[in-house]
């Protein structure tokens, strides 16, 4: 069956795609949203139970899986490798996410591939990196959270650390090793060769503390928990409002000021909240301050007074509520599909724009071992070799 691609971007790139749970897919799922012809291979099992990422017809499994192809392949075997490297000769990248060791075990790793095709990328995500006195510790995204830093920022001061409500690390690594792919994929228009692209949960961890970490680089400041405040433009937190809550980002003093004439309150102008670093010091005392205020109107109402006098105001939603919000709809974000399991349901979509070019949710996620056998025929084998595979537990 020939491959219809989900969209014209990458349509001529092949990824082999050996990734597990959620960095690696995360990866590959925006290579095939905008294109790739993705082959996801997984080892042949007598009971999905053994496949790690959760039920095929889950709503994870789902998200993540979609517009790939999939066979099954032991690369445990000498078969299994051998065919495995038939396909490498002519695909253009390679993804997996195993321990740091194992595709060496396997003998799959970048070096070992590089000679059957020199223009091969191969992008690997790992807990830790792949090398390095962490390198053979597994790694998990929590793991990585607690690790980058990111725990000891979040949540409320003296209430411990807390990890953030998404797999943060493994979803940043993924995206981080996508665009490391894309980058290989236009510096081998120049040079012909491909390369190895490495990333970890602990990289991408610690590069989005961002200006947290610089910060700390530059001027020696470990930042503390926060809570709901901005921990460093005053006032810009959470308020509570008569039927809820509500953000409002109120950095600067342009618009402190516009934010204190809705408000209405000339307490607010005191000298102890006259300037940014004044308004940090007296944080709790100004705090207090405008909650008493704000909870005397609904949130739609502070929403509509704030954002129309220039200062950014908004709904805290939850994610219903954010799947009902007219913006949303109106970028399309929910996309509709037919899953072989679920039958017709919707998946998230991607959160850029081309203007000529766009992405899609074009197939589902693959039913288990669904296209091995074409795939191994556009191989070259036949019918009565590809029995055999199968009768030997190599596909």
């Amino acid at each position: 069956m020939a491959f219809e691609p989900a969209s014209s971007v990458l349509k001529d790139i092949t990824v082999l795609d050996l990734t597990r749970v959620r960095a690696g897919p995360t990866c590959v799922r925006q290579l095939a949203d905008w294109g790739a012809n993705v082959i996801k291979i997984e080892m042949p099992v007598t009971s999905q139970e053994g496949q790690l990422g959760g039920p095929r017809s889950g709503s994870d499994f789902q998200n993540l899986h979609r517009n790939k192809r999939a066979m099954t392949l032991n690369l445990k075997t000498e078969e299994g490798v051998k065919i495995f490297k038939d396909l490498v000769k002519t695909a253009d990248v390679v993804v997996e996410n195993y321990r740091a060791d194992v595709k060496h075990r396997l003998g799959i790793d970048y070096e070992s591939l590089k000679p059957l095709n020199p223009r091969l990328i191969y992008g690997s995500i790992s807990g830790f990196g792949q090398d390095g006195p962490l390198s053979k510790r597994p790694g998990f995204d929590q793991i990585a959270q607690g690790m980058g830093g990111l725990m000891s920022i979040t949540g409320a001061p003296g209430e411990g650390p807390m990890r953030v409500g998404i797999p943060i690390a493994d979803l940043t690594s993924g995206i981080f090793c996508a665009q490391g792919i894309l980058l290989a994929i236009i510096e081998r228009q120049t040079s012909g060769e491909g390369q190895w692209v490495q990333t970890s949960l602990l990289q991408a961890q610690t590069f989005m503390l961002d200006f947290q970490a610089s910060r700390w680089l530059m001027d020696g400041e470990v930042a503390p928990q926060a809570g709901n405040n901005h921990p460093t433009s005053i006032p810009t937190g959470v308020f509570e409002t008569s039927d809820g809550y509500i953000n409002v980002a109120s950095a600067g003093d342009a618009i402190y000021g516009r934010f204190v004439d809705v408000i209405g309150d000339d307490a607010m102008r005191a000298e102890e909240f006259k300037t940014g670093p004044l308004r940090s010091d007296n944080r709790d005392k100004l705090n207090a301050l405008i909650s008493e205020h704000t909870r005397k109107k609904s949130s739609a109402e502070w929403i509509e007074l704030l954002n129309a006098a220039g200062v950014p105001c908004g709904e805290i939603n939850n994610i219903q509520q954010v799947f009902e919000s007219p913006q949303i709809k109106h970028l399309g974000m929910a996309k509709d599909i037919v899953s072989h399991e679920r039958g017709a349901t919707q998946l998230v979509g991607q959160p850029i724009v081309l203007s000529r070019t766009d992405s899609s949710i074009k197939h589902p996620p693959p039913m288990y071992s669904q296209h091995t056998d074409d795939i191994l025929a556009d191989l070259g084998y036949s019918a009565g070799d590809i029995t055999k595979l199968h009768d030997d537990g190599t596909v």
